[in-house]
């Protein structure tokens, strides 16, 4: 069942634990994500998967569960032959896997649909630099379909994560101008500037004085670097942040493969939540384990105060 509150509702009244990264999950569960979709795949595939997946986010105490939609896109189905009617039903389904695992407990569990960048669909990396040479309105007419069928699956949340870059940003946000649906926005980041080089303080601005957007931040960046931004995305907006960064270690987009050591630690998320982050998890390669760990710390920092 849907959480009685509203998701705005419940981040005025706390910090919530999200989830951490789906696809480490997956693979641990063994999953193969080597195709171009990713775990996009498995929502044709393997479904029971994805929904064991969001389960044990749920048992480490997660409250917000990001659905498997990232890399989901009309046009990276079409690659597959999957007709546009088979792919909004799919799209639908990430929705609908996320709502039965937060079912399976007492807890208000919220279900945020994930909207991922242009470009995940090219599955080359590009996301971590931006500037496809795409307008505004390009960008627009590209993200408001797959927008369009997750709100028609009613999730409590829009996702706008791992953006690049400003002129994402705006067309995101403008697909998502009037669907009924609150959203997030959420870039990623690299030596306090956004992937693309911009100012973070411009970068936020894109959410300043839009009421559906409920909460700006960062993720899948490295976690060193989480709370400054943490800083600078309400300083600039004034909204709750979102902060979800990955384990530290980095992306090899031409091996496809993650090098260097783990730098994610869950006590951090208490200096989070006291910048202003209300919404708290971790990204790529952080596990269920972590997100409890985390859960804790931020439950001790509480029954603290």
């Amino acid at each position: 069942m849907k959480p009685v509150r509203t998701f705005a509702e419940a981040l005025g009244a706390g910090v919530l634990v999200l989830d951490g990264g789906l696809s480490n999950q997956l693979e641990a569960q063994g999953c193969d994500l080597t195709d171009a979709l990713w775990s996009a795949r498995l929502l044709a595939d393997g479904p029971e998967q994805i929904e064991a997946a969001h389960a044990a986010y749920v048992r480490a105490g997660a409250r917000v569960l990001i659905t498997s939609s990232y890399q989901a896109t009309f046009e990276g189905f079409a690659r597959r032959g999957v007709g546009r009617a088979e792919a909004a039903r799919l799209l639908a389904r990430s929705v609908e896997l996320a709502r039965t695992a937060a079912g399976r407990v007492r807890e208000e569990i919220w279900v945020a649909a994930s909207v991922g960048p242009y470009g995940a669909m090219l599955a080359d990396g590009s996301e971590y630099r931006g500037r496809y040479g795409l307008s505004v309105r390009e960008l627009e007419a590209f993200h408001r379909p797959r927008i369009e069928a997750l709100v028609a699956a009613e999730p409590d949340v829009l996702v706008l994560e791992t953006v690049p870059d400003v002129v994402e940003a705006e067309a995101l946000v403008r697909a998502a101008e009037g669907c009924g649906v609150p959203v997030w926005l959420s870039y990623t980041v690299e030596g306090g500037r956004t992937r693309a080089g911009q100012d973070l303080a411009e970068a936020f601005a894109v959410a300043t004085g839009n009421d559906q957007v409920v909460a700006v931040g960062v993720n899948c960046c490295d976690p060193a670097g989480a709370g400054a931004a943490v800083e600078r995305a309400v300083e600039a907006t004034g909204k709750p942040a979102v902060v979800y960064p990955n384990s530290g270690e980095l992306w090899d987009a031409g091996g496809r493969g993650w090098r260097g050591d783990t730098a994610f630690d869950p006590a951090r998320a208490a200096e989070w939540a006291a910048a202003g982050a209300r919404i708290v998890g971790g990204c790529c390669r952080v596990g269920p384990a972590t997100i409890a760990a985390l859960a804790a710390s931020l439950a001790a920092g509480e029954e603290g105060d």
